[in-house]
């Protein structure tokens, strides 16, 4: 078996050479969605910044944009490795090997597919014979192949504490009641849940592992800060009796001059400051008909200015006249840009004229609005989202549209909760809010992550003195 490294050199264990001076050698195994790739990639960095060497695996397709992630001054710190999933007739094809545009249907025969891949993943580990190895919860089965190898591992959680502390207190701990009541879930989120909960066990294999097993380390890594989600962290840590170490929020990489950004940003340098709405809902989970024309008309009912990017699962792309109501785009006019192509994220946040953001509260996307400075405007689809909703409504910079009790959200809401965040004293207040953290968790970025590299190189130099 071959592993590719960046610029696609081929490196087997008769030929791996590292650079002097380093530190720890460190094998980053993600879950194949981007959301947690993100904050692998986000945690590599860091970790290169603290004078770890890093190796990133996953399949040849993840690698495509994960290589695209990594500015070129981390070029001889962090390399990626390819996992080859085994050629199976009941597998998805290579191209399908990650989660991006793929059908959330599907995400089950991709996990089957990466436990095909231990043999595969064993030899990398064989070969490169990290220090340590960072595995996503999801893929707890690594923890077991890097103990046959005597390799210590920790897991990474790419969720927030304070859903993560929720689902583990309602799994292990049912008997006790979760003693933070802005966190809940409504009773047609529970059901969604107990669909999705009900077919993982239908199709889970016997030797699936449990991702809320204690494991050999008993450590995780969390993608959050204490500045947002300290009681959570700490409630976490009580439940679980697991080390919690928050790595913070993410590094902000340089902002890139793309060509396909040009008009875009020209066209928001028109508009006045704090007065437009991004939404983004990315592409893994798709919105019904009904709610794109719900946006679609409260959008244009609120009379602000927006940029919405839709997106479509691979394979159910359409053409933007035909699922928006008619006429909408000769509306609209100037005032909003409609757009169905990746558009970058993070330069739409930063710009002066971005009052909001409408999104389904993922993770990753909470994330870069506190780290922006930007509001957020919820609209929760299901698993972690309702709950980040809620996470961010309690901080105070977050305002929910409340789907009704069959899951529907409506345009007269869309519109009024448009025009309070956007031109409203609300919209003042979140904002005051928001960027008041958003200074916070910068001020504290490097000590918590300074702490969380030092727990790791104590955990490996621990594990050594074990063994």
């Amino acid at each position: 078996m071959n592993i590719f490294f960046r610029k696609k050199k081929v490196l087997t264990s008769t030929n791996v050479t590292e650079p002097r001076n380093t530190n720890l050698k460190v094998l980053m195994f993600p879950w194949l969605a981007y959301g947690h790739i993100c904050p692998f990639l986000n945690l590599a960095k860091k970790l290169a910044d603290k004078g770890f060497l890093i190796r990133v695996c996953s399949t040849p397709i993840s690698l495509e944009s994960i290589d695209k992630e990594i500015p070129e001054k981390y070029s001889a710190s962090i390399k990626i490795v390819e996992l080859h999933l085994p050629k199976l007739p009941q597998l998805l094809a290579p191209h399908c090997h990650t989660t991006n545009d793929l059908p959330p249907n599907l995400d089950q025969i991709v996990q089957k597919a990466l436990k095909f891949s231990k043999p595969n993943f064993s030899k990398i580990l064989e070969n490169l014979k990290p220090d340590l190895v960072i595995y996503d919860i999801l893929l707890q089965w690594a923890e077991v192949v890097a103990n046959e190898h005597n390799i210590p591992s920790i897991k990474f959680i790419t969720c927030g504490a304070a859903i993560f502390s929720y689902f583990f207190n309602s799994l292990r701990k049912p008997e006790v009641e979760f003693p933070f009541p802005n966190i809940y879930p409504k009773e047609s989120e529970l059901v969604k849940w107990g669909e999705i909960s009900a077919k993982f066990a239908k199709e889970k294999d016997p030797d699936d592992m449990d991702p809320f097993a204690k494991g050999s380390m008993q450590y995780m890594l969390t993608s959050t800060s204490r500045i947002i989600e300290a009681k959570y962290i700490d409630y976490l840590s009580q439940l679980s009796n697991w080390k919690v170490i928050p790595v913070g929020l993410p590094i902000k990489d340089p902002m890139t001059n793309d060509a396909n950004d040009v008009e875009l940003i020209h066209w928001l340098e028109k508009k006045d400051e704090n007065s437009t709405v991004f939404v983004n809902f990315g592409s893994e989970y798709s919105l019904t008909k009904e709610d794109m024309e719900e946006i679609a008309f409260g959008l244009e009912f609120s009379n602000v200015n927006f940029i919405w990017v839709v997106r479509f699962s691979k394979g159910e792309e359409q053409n933007l006249e035909e699922v928006l109501p008619q006429g909408f785009l000769e509306r609209i006019g100037e005032r909003g840009k409609v757009l169905d192509k990746w558009e970058q994220k993070s330069r739409i946040l930063n710009h002066t004229s971005i009052g909001g953001f409408i999104s389904y509260c993922d993770w990753s996307s909470v994330i870069k609005c506190l780290d922006f400075g930007v509001p957020i405007i919820a609209m929760p689809i299901h698993l972690d989202q309702p709950m980040n909703a809620r996470l961010m409504v309690e901080l105070g910079v977050a305002v929910e549209i409340v789907r009704d009790d069959d899951s529907k959200i409506h345009r007269e809401e869309i519109m009024q909760v448009l025009e309070s965040v956007i031109v409203g004293e609300i919209g003042e207040n979140l904002r005051t809010k928001v960027r008041d953290i958003s200074r916070n968790l910068k001020s504290i970025r490097g000590e918590e992550m300074d702490v969380a590299a030092e727990e790791l190189i104590q955990l490996c130099k621990n594990y050594n003195k074990c063994k």
